[in-house]
């Protein structure tokens, strides 16, 4: 779900990548199509503005520093991919008494190894994903290990129902019809109903306050097992920092602290450009389809990656360049100014449908829905009538499948050969990595009669949802 659209994981990889792997197949990918040729390391953007003749031109001038030198350029276009995860976000003004702090503190981001918790009593401000990750691996080694959250969060395993990834399953487009088919009330309940199948989040401290708006769900699969096991504990939000110790909110007990972990997030921002080609505000900008900055004459800047989307960033950023390019080829065209200013608007409003899960936070938005908007736009969207017709095992596979990125290679102006049989061969590799011991297994009549049921009923759908 998380690799490039022409250029899937080799076989022996497992489902959830872990960083080092990830990184070795940036350099594979790299490599595959001569990127390293076009890459410049070691150099920093120092300044990204308009030329002199921009209303002539729509060139830009940009200023680079590498190994002390500087150095000017004009470029016909420039995209920016520094994407929203830039400035670690450190609130220590919501924390009073921090000052007074004697032992540790430091943001998640400077984190590295799990040796320095030994034996100390450790604190984790915030419930992301990297806060959660960072408590579970530090109360393997740590003398006591407290989670502090303000929201909670729900919390699930990468194992999803039967052992599948709980993203293959999740996110498809059958799934994803239905799901913004039913009211955002009754959407929440079920989400909520399956969170709490796993385990009940109420009786761990986790449940969370406002379960309207859609937040990123934790991914970890040891985190229950700490709590239940005492290694972790949850609190609440901190009321006060003493010298060597934190109070928390509704319990006058004072916690012994050595080490506090800020997981508190990110900021994003564009220090290299001017406010007046694009200007962060809230937690996001005026950006077209999150992309252009809607005010400029000519589209000859573009934004990759500035989108929070309920799935894999990679397809994203990939689909989003593949757009760019186009637009500044000048194949596909923007609409006017005042219309793509009128959607910024529209979607910083963030007016909820009423219908589908509620994405109300700022640069959220529903992934298949969006990535379905680019692919429209470069004509690469899969048309399923009429695979239903030429080659309804596709269509099927597409339609009630994991939306791998395969999908979005099938046709359009990035078609590529291999996308079809990487589509129909997904969960062959999904768990050939995972079946390193053969089981025979004897089918009984009684599954092969489900199966045929299964099939029936299958078939009944499909015949419904394409009247």
């Amino acid at each position: 779900m998380s690799c490039y659209s022409d250029f899937p994981f080799p076989e022996d990889y497992p489902n959830y990548v872990p960083n080092s792997q990830f990184l070795e197949y940036l350099k594979m990918y790299a490599n595959w199509f001569s990127l390293l040729e076009c890459i410049q390391f070691k150099t920093k953007v120092c300044k990204v503005t308009k030329c002199p003749d921009f209303t002539v031109t729509s060139q830009w001038e940009v200023v680079t520093q590498h190994e002390g030198k500087q150095e000017s350029a004009i470029f016909d276009a420039v995209m920016v991919c520094t994407g929203f995860l830039t400035n670690p976000y450190l609130p220590l003004d919501s924390f009073p008494g921090i000052n007074t702090f004697k032992d540790q503190y430091f943001h998640s981001r400077q984190y590295k190894h799990p040796d320095i918790f030994k034996d100390k009593r450790v604190l984790v401000i915030g419930m992301g994903n990297s806060g959660t990750d960072i408590a579970v691996e530090a109360s393997h080694l740590a003398k006591q290990m407290f989670l502090s959250t303000t929201g909670g969060a729900w919390v699930m395993s990468r194992v999803f129902d039967s052992g599948y990834p709980w993203d293959m399953v999740f996110m498809t487009r059958f799934q994803n019809m239905f799901r913004n088919s039913l009211p955002t009330p009754f959407v929440t309940w079920l989400m909520a109903r399956k969170m709490n199948s796993w385990f009940n989040h109420a009786n761990y401290g986790l449940v969370p306050e406002d379960r309207t708006q859609l937040r990123e769900p934790v991914l970890n699969d040891e985190l229950p097992g700490c709590i239940i096991t005492g290694k972790l504990l949850i609190r609440p939000s901190i009321k006060e920092v003493n010298e060597n110790s934190v109070v928390f909110n509704n319990t006058p007990k004072e916690e012994p602290i050595d080490i506090i972990v800020f997981a508190t997030g990110y900021t994003f921002a564009f220090p290299f450009l001017d406010e007046t080609v694009v200007k962060v505000e809230n937690g996001q900008a005026s950006l077209y389809k999150y992309i252009f900055p809607a005010h400029l004459p000519q589209p000859t800047l573009a934004v990759i990656g500035v989108i929070k989307p309920l799935g894999s960033m990679i397809p994203i950023g990939e689909t989003q360049a593949q757009w760019v390019v186009r637009v500044l080829k000048g194949i596909n065209k923007l609409p006017p100014r005042s219309v793509m200013i009128d959607e910024v608007n529209a979607r910083k409003e963030d007016t909820p449908s009423g219908f589908g899960l509620c994405y109300c936070k700022a640069l959220q938005s529903d992934y298949i829905t969006y990535i379905d908007e680019l692919l429209t736009s470069i004509n690469a969207k899969p048309n399923l009538f009429s695979l239903l017709l030429m080659d309804p095992r596709l269509a099927l596979t597409i339609f009630f499948g994991p939306c791998t990125p395969y999908q979005f290679r099938l046709t359009g102006p990035g078609k590529w050969k291999g996308a079809r049989n990487a589509i129909l061969t997904q969960w062959d590799r999904t768990f050939k990595v995972t079946k390193t011991r053969i089981v025979q297994e004897s089918p009984t009549p009684f599954a092969s009669l489900l199966k045929l049921l299964s099939l029936l009923a299958l078939l009944m759908a499909i015949f419904l949802i394409f009247l």
